[in-house]
């Protein structure tokens, strides 16, 4: 089992791994590590005029199942809460937006496994 410091750079990585994916994908990054009383978001960007509100998950090996299968309704519900807090205070209420999760497999000396699931959830609260 790893340790939590472990598992925040596992994190740190998997999330800048992911930033970098996304504006390959034609996304701009507008927030990171967004944290309020009501959750965190780890990616906020802007697909377009959407608001995108990513969830990045990452594993070293799917032993545990796939990494997405982590964003539970309880994360999904948190994730949702902290995204309406986010808007709010940028005073985009009528927004476009969405949740988007970027699951990552890292592999030892390899390319890491990216998938993007968009649109991967509702808004949940």
């Amino acid at each position: 089992m790893e340790d939590k410091s472990g598992n925040s750079d596992k994190g740190k990585v998997g999330e800048s791994i992911a930033a970098t994916f996304l504006r390959g994908q034609g996304f701009t990054i507008v927030d990171r590590n967004y944290r309020c009383v009501c959750g965190e978001i780890d990616i906020v960007a802007r697909d377009g005029r959407t608001i995108v509100f990513v969830e990045v998950k990452c594993r070293n090996n799917k032993a545990y199942g796939p990494p997405q299968l982590a964003v539970t309704p309880f994360k999904q519900r948190q994730i949702s809460k902290a995204a309406l807090v986010w808007l709010s205070k940028k005073k985009l209420y009528d927004a476009p937006a969405r949740f988007d999760v970027v699951a990552i497999v890292l592999r030892e000396h390899d390319v890491p496994e990216i998938e993007h699931i968009r649109d991967a959830f509702d808004l949940a609260y």
